[in-house]
């Protein structure tokens, strides 16, 4: 059953308004909570706050198919950029500047080809047309998260054999090592199809949230995670909402199969 353009319009404003709402609570309570620990450099935290509302801005505009998705977008790993040099974690210092940061700017220039706008003439004007998968498609998509899992995987073993042999930790994780390297490739393989608008990138997007959930949810039961974990299961529940109306909403803007022009 199909919703009527008004009855679509109100349901997405309340589902956006309900998801912004959460989201904003779940990071307020673990900004908070790591105010609190011993150590905690306020500024630091406050910036990375702020990013992630941004980040939660823009994955609801992406959901709903608009531009401005891109600018946030680039505040958010902006300011990841900064938090992740600040801290030391080259590795994803590097890979936001040089990867996501540089897919932003990409993502608007495909979008605005696709038809989105920043104008204001009506709904239409200013969402996204978006493209689909065709079946060969899905093979090199395949091949390419495989690939990225395969490389990730021993480039993130032979950092933790590095730490071994340092004596920073105790023993090597190896299902950890592959949970990682498979959330961190098809993080990529997500942004490289939301950036170039194939629907298909909401499913990418649900199995990263569902992988976050579990994640989560085992620090939970485990007591790793104390109080934070708890939010930030939240946090990820919300944003698999968000992921399935993404899904529904993308699915609507591209009734036509294969849109590869």
């Amino acid at each position: 059953m199909t919703m009527s353009p008004e009855r679509e319009r109100k349901f997405n404003l309340a589902f956006n308004i309900f998801l912004l709402a959460g989201m904003l609570v779940a990071l307020t309570v673990t900004t908070v909570f790591k105010l609190q620990q011993p150590g905690a450099r306020s500024f630091m935290l406050l910036l990375a706050a702020f990013g992630a509302m941004m980040g939660i801005v823009n994955t609801v505009l992406s959901a709903n198919g608009h531009i401005l998705t891109f600018v946030f977008g680039f505040i958010d790993v902006l300011v990841a950029t900064v938090v992740c040099f600040e801290n030391g974690i080259m590795g994803n210092f590097a890979l936001h500047a040089f990867y996501f940061l540089p897919m932003q700017f990409i993502g608007f220039w495909q979008w605005r080809k696709r038809g989105a706008s920043l104008g204001s003439e009506g709904e239409g004007s200013s969402r996204v047309r978006p493209r689909r998968l065709a079946p060969k498609h899905w093979i090199w998509l395949a091949a390419g998260i495989a690939a990225g899992i395969a490389v990730l995987f021993c480039i993130l073993f032979y950092v933790d054999k590095a730490q071994l042999a340092a004596g920073r930790i105790d023993v090597i994780n190896k299902p950890k090592i592959l949970l990682d390297a498979t959330v961190m490739t098809l993080n990529i393989a997500g942004q490289v199809l939301m950036s170039f608008a194939f629907m298909e990138q909401w499913y990418i997007w649900i199995l990263v949230n569902i992988s976050s959930i579990s994640l989560w949810a085992v620090a939970l039961m485990s007591g790793t995670g104390s109080g934070n974990a708890a939010v930030m299961l939240v946090k990820y529940i919300f944003y698999l909402l968000n992921s399935l109306n993404g899904l529904r909403i993308w699915l609507n803007l591209s009734r036509e199969p294969y849109l590869e022009n």
